[in-house]
């Protein structure tokens, strides 16, 4: 599908939309679409990586998450 096409089926959707909360999130996820690309491509390598750690099994549990942030807070 084209830019041009998704973009006229995304108007009509838009222009259909009742409920102010879905307009919202939809003008949010398109004003951080324009992020600067440096921090942009960051947070993509982050979230990329994340996946991986997942499916490795490197993951903390919450009791581990807990003692983790308790010892940086010296609790």
């Amino acid at each position: 599908m084209k830019a041009t096409n998704i973009k006229q089926e995304l108007r009509l959707l838009i222009d259909q939309e009742k409920d102010l909360n879905i307009l919202e999130a939809i003008r949010t996820l398109l004003q951080k679409s324009s992020l600067d690309p440096v921090l942009k491509e960051k947070l993509t390598s982050r979230a990329l990586q994340s996946e991986k750690d997942i499916k490795k099994g490197n993951v903390y549990t919450r009791e581990e998450f807990e003692k983790r942030l308790d010892g940086r807070l010296g609790l």
